[in-house]
C-alpha cells in the first residue's frame, strides 16, 4: 500500500516523521508516534471499500501477520495458501518478533503488522482485539531417570529444585507457566533459553534441566518424558489485531478461525 499520504503531509507540517540517509529510511520518534493512527486510517478506508465490494474476490490490500515458531501442527501453510487462493488480491507478509507473543502484541498496536498470533491471553493485550483459536494444558517435560517420571501428574512444586530450559522473556509459553509456578509459590531457576519450544524436550533429554510445555506444542525426544503438569494455568493460542482492523485483515482473521477452530472441530478423529 501506498503511504498514508493525508495524515503523514499533515503531521509533517509540524514534525519530522522520518529519517532518510543514502541507504536506509528510518521513522523519527514523532513517525513511531503517528504510525498506530496512520494505520487506523487505512483500515478505516480498507473498511470503507469493504463495504461497496462486490464480493470476497474484491478485497485487496497487504496483510502483515506476526507469527512465531511451532504452529507446524496446526497445517498453517494449507490454511494460508487456502485464503490466498479465495482472496487472490491480499498479499501475505509473515515476520517475527525476536520478544515473542509479548513482542507481537506491540507490533500490532504500533502498527508494524496488522495480525498476529500470540500465545497470551486477552488480559495480556489491553486495547487489542482478541479472538482465542485453541487451548492447551501444559505437561512437565522429564528426563526419562527423573524420580517423577513414572507420575501420573506433576505438582509445579515438585520441580522447585531442578534448573529449567524454558524461552526468552516475552514468549508467552514462559509467561504463562511462569504464573503457573508463581500460583505454588516456586521460583525456578531459569539456566538454558532455547527460542524454539519443541526443541525444549531435547534439551532436558541431554541433562540440561527440565521444562514445562503445551501439550499441544511437546515434541518427542529420545531420553525425555512428558508428565501432566496439576496446575490450573492453560496456554492459548489467539490472535490479536487492532480494535478496527482493515477489510484485509478481517477477512484473514475470519478464514484463520474457520480453518484452525471449526475445522479442527470437524476433524475425524484418528
Amino acid at each position: 500500500r501506498p503511504p498514508p499520504a493525508g495524515p503523514a503531509r499533515a503531521a509533517e507540517r509540524g514534525a519530522r516523521q522520518y529519517a532518510r540517509t543514502r541507504r536506509s529510511v528510518a521513522l523519527t520518534s514523532q513517525g513511531e508516534a503517528l504510525l498506530p493512527r496512520a494505520r487506523a486510517v487505512l483500515d478505516a478506508v480498507d473498511q470503507a471499500r469493504a463495504a461497496v465490494a462486490p464480493g470476497p474476490h474484491h478485497v485487496r490490500g497487504t496483510v502483515r501477520l506476526g507469527v512465531f515458531t511451532n504452529l507446524g501442527y496446526l497445517g498453517l501453510p494449507r490454511t494460508l495458501a487456502a485464503f490466498r487462493d479465495r482472496h487472490p488480491g491480499v498479499v501475505l507478509r509473515l515476520t517475527p518478533s525476536p520478544a515473542g507473543s509479548t513482542g507481537l502484541g506491540e507490533d500490532v498496536r504500533r502498527g508494524v503488522v496488522d495480525v498476529a498470533f500470540t500465545g497470551l491471553g486477552p488480559e495480556d493485550h489491553p486495547g487489542l482485539r482478541y479472538t482465542r483459536l485453541t487451548s492447551s494444558t501444559f505437561v512437565a517435560v522429564l528426563p526419562a531417570g527423573h524420580a517423577l517420571a513414572g507420575a501420573r501428574s506433576v505438582a509445579p512444586g515438585g520441580l522447585a529444585d531442578a534448573p529449567v530450559v524454558t524461552t526468552p522473556r516475552g514468549f508467552g509459553h514462559r509467561v504463562v507457566a511462569g504464573r503457573a509456578f508463581a500460583h505454588a509459590g516456586v521460583a525456578p531457576r531459569a539456566d538454558t533459553e532455547v527460542a524454539d519450544v519443541g526443541d525444549l524436550p531435547a534439551f532436558v533429554a541431554a541433562g540440561f534441566g527440565v521444562a514445562v510445555v503445551p501439550a499441544d506444542m511437546y515434541e518427542p525426544a529420545p531420553g525425555a518424558v512428558a508428565v501432566p503438569l496439576d496446575a490450573p494455568e492453560a496456554w492459548s493460542l489467539g490472535l490479536v489485531t487492532r480494535p478496527h482492523p482493515g477489510a484485509a485483515a478481517a477477512a484473514l482473521v475470519a478464514s484463520l478461525v474457520a480453518s484452525l477452530v471449526t475445522g479442527r472441530e470437524q476433524a475425524p478423529a484418528g
